[in-house]
């Protein structure tokens, strides 16, 4: 029998959008809804998920692959009854990289130039000249995390005037890059950075890595952004060091739990700027696409680029 793809992800009402964005890309290869009464498991089943139902994992473990929508899969082996035996891929793609790049740049330059302060300037009808005169050229850029996302924003940051260097738990080269790998050196990368850009996967020795401790190794001032998860972060002595002035700011992307509560001291601090998790979510059509040359990786017997490693976690 041929490939086909299960669409499980973002639920049955979505499942239209997805028929029709793979009717674009891929108009032979076959789609059916998961949630279709009809629908009876295929030995070359592929399954494209979010967030499946726990009812789910009999028939996933059946799967000949399984993709998730999403760059992370923390919430998918988080749960009891995942199946590890399946190959499951991450979401990848061109796009989804650049969009990751674009909103990195986005947040690097506003932490820059103080762009909340005018944004509040603005909101009470405030008419102040804070020039900022900081550039490019003259503000270092650290990223954590040099995974596929990590290393094209590092680039990309790079070959817009910055000075970037990057941070990671095994050594390994990125061109024009400065990479720092393992635990010891986290100081002394931390030290050389103006603006932190976090894109760490999602793993037991990450969660809650980001502290008080870590961020007295930054340079007094530095900005801060979030594009990773959320429980990278301890959220309490994240504003302890914006309130203090360790920080100058940050951009969160992410944020726990998520939405944030209405109570959360992060709405309304003067030196945050928050967005709902949309840094790097690609297309329908992208989606579709990346997945269709994901299963026919597979059906040739290869190795995509993002598969999960399960003893790693990402």
């Amino acid at each position: 029998m041929p490939a086909r793809i299960v669409i499980s992800a973002d639920g049955h009402k979505a499942f239209e959008s997805w028929r029709q964005a793979f009717a674009t890309v891929a108009p032979d290869l076959p789609v059916c809804s998961w949630f279709d009464p009809a629908w009876q498991l295929q030995p070359d089943d592929y399954a494209l998920v979010w967030k499946p139902d726990m009812e789910h994992m009999e028939r996933l473990s059946s799967m000949k692959g399984i993709i998730c929508t999403g760059a992370g899969i923390d919430h998918l082996l988080a749960l009891p009854n995942f199946p590890r035996g399946v190959p499951l891929v991450r979401m990848g793609g061109e796009q989804t990289a650049r969009l990751m790049a674009d909103y990195v740049l986005w947040a690097v330059i506003s932490l820059l130039r103080g762009a909340r302060t005018w944004a509040i300037q603005q909101q009470h009808a405030v008419w102040r000249n804070n020039v900022c005169s900081r550039t490019s050229d003259t503000t270092r850029v650290g990223v954590m995390g040099l995974g596929h996302l990590g290393a094209f924003v590092a680039q990309d940051l790079a070959k817009m005037g910055f000075h970037v260097s990057g941070w990671k738990r095994l050594p390994s080269d990125v061109k024009g890059v400065k990479v720092w790998s393992g635990m010891d050196s986290l100081p002394g990368f931390l030290a050389g950075v103006d603006i932190l850009v976090n894109l760490l996967p999602a793993t037991h020795a990450t969660k809650g890595l980001i502290d008080s401790d870590f961020f007295s190794h930054l340079s007094k001032g530095a900005g801060f952004i979030n594009v990773g998860r959320g429980h990278h972060v301890v959220q309490k002595d994240l504003l302890k060091a914006l309130d203090d002035g360790t920080l100058c700011g940050a951009v969160l992307d992410v944020v726990t739990p998520e939405p944030l509560p209405a109570e959360s001291a992060l709405w309304q601090h003067p030196h945050v700027i928050l967005t709902p998790h949309v840094a790097s979510e690609a297309s329908r059509e992208m989606q579709a696409r990346y997945a269709v040359d994901v299963v026919a990786c597979l059906e040739r017997g290869e190795r995509p680029a993002l598969l999960c490693d399960v003893a790693r976690g990402y």
